[in-house]
């Protein structure tokens, strides 16, 4: 690679996940992705192209190589599997930051300030949204969670995190104007980013939810039993003994949240465990809320689920599965191949899109499992019906990697969204209670078995974006595109 603009560019890119957590510098966002834009300008479609695949491999290759912990170190899968599905996986990211400067090259508007503040923006945010849906979609690093702690945060209501992402990639033309605009066009950046401040400012101020009834205690349970030890026979009774004296006896009238699959076993296996646990959470008019596998339809299919007791009885089974994790994406010919060289092959069953709703102390709950909270779209099914978030996640599969804090910070964009607050019982860490506005109220330190003892108020109404979702974002962003491509071809470009 001789191209000077595409190192530059893949150096722009390994620097991006420090706008991301545990970083999060997120003023580097804005200030990295202009130096990608500098790169797509005045070039051709192609060399815009390889310049935007050279960010995009050196950003998620930076930024997901906990991927290789999780398939390598506790999936079992040889070294040699666990790179070519990581770089796998990274080629693929690359390839739509590919296809944005492509785009960016093409559009080449009459005015730059179109091209770089509002036609590139709205194509990176397309982009960004596209890769976050197609193939099952991975959202990581997105760059609206990266500002979950900067001002822009307060559009997220309006329009999820796609919004800040798009208002992040404006700001990066804004930069880049005042760079290499003429004095006119500097002016007209310095005011377009004063309006922007004010706009902020002001939606800093808003509320969009407001209490409803009393505040509610709340007990997360955290046993760190490693990955790596959890599944072992003997380690079983153990794991069942931690969490419930983690547990019991505790204060009267609470919610208690279990992580994700807290118990190694099938719910069948453990009955009468269980039906201890329902009659203890019972007799404290208490909700235990528990991540557990139940059986599925099939002959040896099963749900990861989410299971109510005490108080409150019902169930929840996560709906969108992790490819390669929970289920197999591949023929029938590798899914054989996988089985005799004894790697994992086995799918799980996913849940229905609609499923009765999820209830604790007769408070409407929005459920997620793991990696369903990356997905601001899919909680809106569940809203504003829902007083509160919960989510049950294992990270304990990215070991003591930056996956866990990339993952509490894509929840904390959840709660802010839906303007509800959110409670995350993991594993190994990061067990949270995340207040309404997206901050974090309390949390437990990783890797240590404890218990998270808090106290949160449910929100009724609804935000903007649990109304109308990432549609308006989008046909914004097509608008955008549409109207850089209106003005190249005026231009006779």
């Amino acid at each position: 690679m001789t191209d000077r603009g595409a190192w530059l560019a893949a150096l722009a890119g390994a620097l991006l996940p420090l706008a991301f957590a545990p970083f999060s510098r997120y003023w580097l966002a804005p200030l990295l992705l202009a130096v990608l834009f500098a790169a797509w300008d005045r070039v051709t479609p192609r060399r815009a192209a390889s310049r935007g695949a050279a960010f995009g491999f050196a950003a998620f290759l930076a930024g997901t190589w906990w991927l290789y912990i999780s398939i390598h170190g506790f999936g079992g899968s040889p070294r040699w599997l666990a790179v070519l599905l990581m770089l796998g996986l990274n080629l693929l990211m690359a390839a739509y930051v590919a296809a944005c400067g492509w785009l960016a090259a093409r559009i080449r508007a009459r005015w730059s300030w179109l091209s770089w503040c509002l036609a590139w923006p709205a194509a990176w945010t397309l982009l960004e949204w596209l890769r976050g849906w197609l193939f099952s979609g991975f959202p990581w690093l997105s760059l609206g969670y990266g500002q979950i702690d900067g001002p822009l945060a307060a559009w997220a209501p309006l329009g999820g995190v796609y919004l800040v992402s798009l208002l992040t990639a404006i700001v990066a033309g804004l930069l880049l104007l005042l760079w290499r605009g003429s004095a006119r066009a500097r002016l007209g950046a310095l005011a377009a980013g004063l309006l922007l401040v004010l706009a902020t400012g002001l939606l800093q101020q808003r509320h969009w939810t407001v209490p409803a009834g009393e505040r509610v205690r709340v007990s997360l349970v955290q046993g760190a039993v490693s990955q790596d030890r959890k599944w072992l026979p003997g380690q079983r009774l153990p794991t069942l003994r931690l969490y419930h004296d983690l547990s019991f006896p505790g204060p009267p009238r609470r919610i208690l949240l279990w992580p994700e699959v807290a118990i190694p076993a099938l719910a069948d296996e453990v009955g009468d465990y269980l039906q201890a646990l329902h009659a203890e959470a019972r007799a404290a008019d208490s909700t235990l809320l528990l991540g557990i596998l139940t059986r599925g339809s099939g002959d040896d299919g099963f749900y990861n689920a989410l299971i109510a007791l005490g108080a409150d009885t019902g169930e929840y089974h996560k709906r969108h599965l992790v490819p390669f994790g929970e289920f197999f994406p591949v023929p029938g010919f590798v899914r054989e191949w996988l089985r005799l060289m004894s790697l994992p092959y086995r799918d799980m069953t996913a849940g229905a899109r609609e499923q009765p709703p999820l209830q604790a102390l007769g408070i409407r709950l929005a459920p997620s499992i793991c990696y369903e909270d990356a997905f601001g779209a899919e909680q809106l099914d569940f809203l504003p019906a829902a007083a509160l978030l919960v989510n049950v996640s294992n990270d304990a599969w990215f070991g003591d990697s930056i996956a866990p804090a990339q993952h509490l910070q894509m929840a904390r964009m959840r709660a802010l969204e839906a303007g509800r607050p959110m409670l995350r019982a993991t594993n190994t860490g990061i067990t949270a209670i995340i207040g309404a506005d997206g901050r974090l109220q309390d949390r437990l330190p990783q890797f240590r078995p404890g218990v998270l003892h808090g106290q949160v108020q449910p929100r009724r109404g609804a935000t903007p974006y649990v109304r109308a979702g990432d549609l308006p974002v989008l046909g914004l962003s097509l608008l955008l595109v549409f109207a850089g491509l209106g003005s190249r071809r005026a231009a006779g470009d």
